[in-house]
């Protein structure tokens, strides 16, 4: 089993497990609130997401024309990083099942507020189609990573497509009964590792073009082996982004922290302001 058949089987499965995972919850809130009948234009927005995904995916093939180039691959590898590292961190962020239920409500109640069927399915359309999206480039980052669309890949996605569709029959059954937190943090943990791994590469492309300089690491040779970037100026860019992240983190639960704070102190003076 080739690398590129893994890393493109679990690329499809989660980006495709979020986006039916965010359908189904918007579902049952829709079947919850009496909206039933706006479920079909739910489905219809996510099946439009998935063929405008297709088609971006075409597009960036015809733009690209297939022709190799270490400075667009690097931006490519880049930009899907940049992407792992906000929807994981997003995630991080959501990882609270009160936080993602009130978030999706929220989504929800504008698409309603709006009574029409397009809201709903405009809210599908974007939430399948950014993690769409995302899937194109990931997939092309992976596939100049691993030297092309080799078969194994091709393989590793038709094996996602047939998981996917076995994965959303049951989605569809205990979708109200899947722990939301463990599914977070493991999916925002990969993502995470993934990004700080494609940094590496991207700085790989640049200092093949002589962008950047090379300054091999010779006690961190052994990373080389395991496919990782052993120089200066890989691994400081990845010890930034992973500092940053963890700042950025502390900084994101500190200011929640001190919001329901607030909001407590403010319900438990409201009783006594009522009672002067």
């Amino acid at each position: 089993m080739s690398s590129a058949f893994v890393q493109a089987a679990v690329i499809l499965l989660r980006e495709g497990l979020e986006a039916m995972l965010v359908i189904a919850m918007l579902a049952g809130y829709l079947t919850k609130v009496g909206a039933s009948h706006r479920i079909q234009a739910l489905y219809a927005g996510s099946l439009a997401a998935v063929g405008a995904s297709i088609i971006a995916a075409w597009l960036f093939a015809v733009l690209n024309s297939g022709e190799h180039s270490d400075l667009l691959e690097g931006v490519i590898i880049l930009v899907a990083a940049g992407l792992m590292l906000y929807v994981s961190g997003w995630l991080m962020v959501k990882q609270d099942p009160r936080g993602w239920q009130d978030y999706l409500a929220h989504k929800a109640d504008n698409a309603l507020a709006q009574d029409t069927v397009w809201a709903v399915g405009a809210l599908a359309f974007l939430a399948v189609f950014r993690e769409g999206a995302e899937t194109v480039l990931f997939i092309n980052a992976l596939a100049t990573t691993e030297g092309g669309w080799s078969a194994g890949l091709f393989a590793g996605l038709g094996a996602a497509t047939v998981g996917l569709v076995v994965l959303f029959y049951f989605i569809n059954l205990i979708a109200q009964k899947i722990p939301l937190r463990p599914l977070f943090i493991i999916t925002s943990a990969f993502l995470f590792a993934m990004a700080i791994k494609f940094i590496g590469e991207a700085v790989q492309e640049f200092q093949e073009q002589a962008i950047l300089p090379f300054t091999e690491l010779k006690s961190a040779a052994w990373l080389g082996a395991i496919g990782l970037n052993p120089t200066v100026e890989a691994l400081s860019a990845q010890l930034l982004v992973i500092v940053f992240a963890l700042a950025t983190y502390s900084v994101v639960q500190r200011n929640a922290r001190l919001a329901r704070e607030d909001k407590a102190a403010i319900h438990i003076a409201q009783p006594q302001i009522g009672n002067l």
